[in-house]
């Protein structure tokens, strides 16, 4: 249409159009720096390359009672809840997390290897199945106490991948990470850090739910 309304009606759906669109793009840029951009900020700061898939762990209990682990896994900045899994303690007693992590993580990776073998038996893609897939960075909810629980267990699987701590202040808020024996400062405002925030808050959240669920079931 060249006059009257619907020329009107016309310039009127271009004119929304566009809006939509620089919303959209706005949109998608924030959204791109809290993911990718937030990832390639913690790759800087460790000296890594290739971040794609972090996995993160943390243990929950009541004085002891019903232990369990989680697993929280995140790709390209976002949350691959397929990929969750939750472990039950089966040979710790009593509140010891660094006892509870010598279980979970060797389970982890040991039930991932061998998938790994029963997939190459059976002439499968070797990462094809719930364990197979392996991180290209750990984190783990503590700082040089539970780094070192989880590069022990890696050596003794003969696994090489990279671990990152949380460094706690007085109020246990994180205030740095723990990385190749020493602590990295980060900058709190950064997206880097609030990435690795609700990474850890994932993983406190997935952990107390389990531990809540069996709980409520011996109750």
């Amino acid at each position: 249409p060249k006059k009257g309304t619907k020329e009107k009606l016309v310039e009127l759906a271009q004119k929304n159009a566009q809006m939509v669109l620089k919303n959209d793009k706005e949109r998608l840029k924030r959204e791109e720096g809290r993911t990718i951009g937030a990832v390639k900020e913690i790759e800087k700061l460790l000296g890594l390359n290739n971040l794609v898939r972090m996995e993160a762990y943390d243990i929950s209990n009541t004085n002891g009672f019903e232990s369990v682990g989680s697993m929280v896994v995140y790709e390209r900045g976002k949350p691959c809840r397929s990929d969750y899994r939750k472990f039950k303690l089966k040979t710790v007693t009593g509140p010891d997390d660094y006892a509870s992590m010598r279980e979970v993580l060797p389970r982890r990776f040991t039930h991932g290897m061998e998938e790994r073998v029963q997939n190459r038996q059976k002439d499968l893609a070797p990462e094809y199945g719930s364990f197979t897939k392996f991180p290209d960075l750990i984190l783990m909810d503590g700082g040089k106490g539970q780094v070192n629980i989880a590069l022990e267990v890696l050596d003794e699987l003969k696994l090489a991948i990279p671990v990152c701590g949380m460094v706690k202040d007085d109020h246990h808020r994180t205030r740095g990470l723990y990385f190749n024996n020493e602590e990295i400062p980060i900058d709190r405002h950064s997206e880097g850090f609030r990435l690795i925030t609700r990474i850890q808050d994932e993983a406190h959240r997935f952990a107390i739910e389990y531990h809540r669920s069996l709980r409520s079931k011996q109750q």
